[in-house]
């Protein structure tokens, strides 16, 4: 700032000197140039706060001008199709290209290194099936749930409102409706623009109870019955911890706390706003289950579950301690990848902590089979589901629906410029820029989100019959093969370790499952 305003001040007075000498004397011209240049390169060797800037005043911007412009210079020059991350180009175009309706082939064989160690690929059939759209969706409801919800194999992940444009959480919405699937709201609250397109709802309670809190900061049933009892409202979430920054609090800065962000999350204007690391309602996993049955009592039961990302094998294994010992089952569980989401997050947390959503999946899944307890919950797999392949893959591991958060941001318009914590998203949708959200036209981006869905969706049912299956409940591990460091092939089931039903309650655990289930405790996490 300061040097902006010392090189406006030399700026006008240039410009005054200029208007009266213009006439007088050629000279004028040459210092209208050289004089800012020594103004710049003399505040640059006396006071500049970058080291090169004081040894090479006024060249050494160029450097900081180039590296303002890298990440568009690797995006647009250097990567190639497969090496962008965290999404590659062959992803991003493949959305982009669904999302408009256009064309989705590709020609002259596939880019991927299909030697490459971990390449995937599913095991067709030479009896391929037509798999009906019906199967395409799943029945959400335990036998402790009276409202249960048949939702789309592929939803909408949780993105709140006030890290997406009040556009973008609309357009998304009104997506949703139109392609018949279910849109998470994030844990920011539920927002005029959640409801505004008449989409089917699920709503996240987070760690700061957002739309349903005291003043204080804790729970508040009233208004989280006055919320959560709308027709639109199919299901509720209990965030326990994302893939983005797991044991992490959020904080929204005061700066953003306006009116209509105030009143969405019921929290003061102009004050810091802290969403605890963990909640308040709760801190063992029988209070969790307690809560689980709190919530769907208050909806007349409505599916209640919970999202989390695998960090400490034992405390999830705790959780089905809990639900062994009270009988209280939620209706679904969210497992959440450490690959991470749209969340910012401080990059030791996005980097180094969680459990990758593979084989997050697999064991929880595992759990769930090893305490008997799988066939009445759900699991929804969150994390990098972009392509058909990806939602049949996560259904094969252990998974029974999908959310995509990143993905749905590309079918808005999306261009992976990675500003999204910096409110200056080029595209309006991270961003509470008004005159940047303005981009996003609803009209027309509900529809490419409801186009992706559909397409995705499609392609998910044309590899289930590929496979030789009528039905996605007929995968298993065994149709996925991954390449190995040794140039071989296994199936999902050889290289991931799976219970048998029951195991974990028999005499008969396996070494990799036994450590952990004797850790864990139902009194606490």
């Amino acid at each position: 700032m300061a040097r902006n305003i010392f090189f406006g001040v030399s700026a006008a007075g240039l410009l005054l000197i200029f208007i009266v000498q213009f006439f007088w004397s050629p000279i004028v011209h040459l210092l209208w140039v050289l004089v800012p240049y020594i103004l710049l390169g003399f505040y640059d060797m006396h006071f500049a706060s970058h080291n090169v800037l004081r040894n090479y005043p006024v060249v050494g911007h160029l450097r900081y001008a180039l590296e303002f412009i890298s990440p568009e210079i690797q995006q647009y020059f250097i990567e190639t199709n497969e090496s962008g991350r965290p999404y590659n180009r062959q992803q991003r175009n493949l959305v982009y290209a669904r999302a408009h309706g256009g064309l989705d082939t590709q020609p002259f064989g596939t880019q991927w290194d299909i030697l490459d160690v971990g390449y995937q690929r599913a095991s067709h059939s030479l009896a391929p099936k037509h798999v009906v759209p019906e199967k395409a969706r799943v029945v959400v409801g335990g036998p402790q749930c009276k409202r249960p919800y048949e939702a789309s194999r592929l939803n909408i992940s949780a993105m709140s409102f006030g890290a997406l444009s009040a556009n973008a959480i609309h357009a998304l919405n009104a997506g949703a409706k139109i392609g018949g699937f279910a849109h998470n709201t994030g844990e920011g609250g539920l927002s005029p623009y959640h409801l505004a397109g008449g989409g089917d709802i699920i709503w996240q309670i987070g760690t700061g109870y957002f739309g349903c809190r005291t003043a204080e900061g804790n729970f508040d049933a009233e208004k989280f019955k006055a919320n959560a009892n709308r027709d639109v409202v199919k299901m509720i979430e209990i965030k326990l911890s994302q893939g983005a920054k797991p044991a992490h609090g959020g904080v929204l800065p005061a700066a953003k706390v306006d009116e209509e962000i105030s009143r969405i999350r019921g929290v003061p204007m102009g004050k810091d706003v802290l969403s605890p690391a963990a909640h308040t309602a709760f801190s063992t996993p029988e209070g969790l289950l307690q809560f689980v049955e709190d919530l769907r009592g208050m909806t007349d039961g409505k599916p209640v579950g919970f999202k989390l990302c695998i960090g400490r094998r034992s405390e999830f294994m705790g959780i089905c301690k809990a639900m062994l010992k009270t009988g209280i089952l939620p209706d679904f569980i969210t497992v959440d990848g450490a690959e991470g989401g749209t969340g910012a997050a401080p990059p030791e947390f996005s980097n180094r902590l969680g459990v990758p959503i593979d084989e997050a999946l697999v064991f929880v899944h595992n759990c769930l089979v090893g305490t008997g307890l799988r066939q009445d919950i759900r699991i929804i797999a969150s994390g990098k589901v972009v392509t058909g392949f990806d939602l049949m893959e996560k259904i094969a591991l252990g998974a029974d629906m999908c959310n995509a958060a990143r993905p749905m941001m590309f079918a808005l318009g999306c261009i992976q410029s990675l500003r999204c914590n910096t409110n200056t998203c080029p595209t309006g949708i991270a961003t509470q820029d008004q005159t940047r959200a303005r981009a996003v036209d609803v009209s027309l981006r509900k529809q490419h989100v409801a186009n992706y869905h559909d397409a995705t969706i499609e392609s998910f049912r044309e590899l289930v019959g590929a496979c030789g299956l009528e039905d996605p409940v007929d995968l298993t591990p065994h149709h996925i093969y991954q390449r190995l460091a040794d140039q071989s092939e296994k199936s999902s089931d050889e290289i991931y370790d799976y219970l048998d039903e029951g195991e974990l309650l028999s005499d008969m655990i396996r070494p990799s499952y036994l450590k952990d289930w004797d850790k864990a405790r139902a009194e606490a996490f």
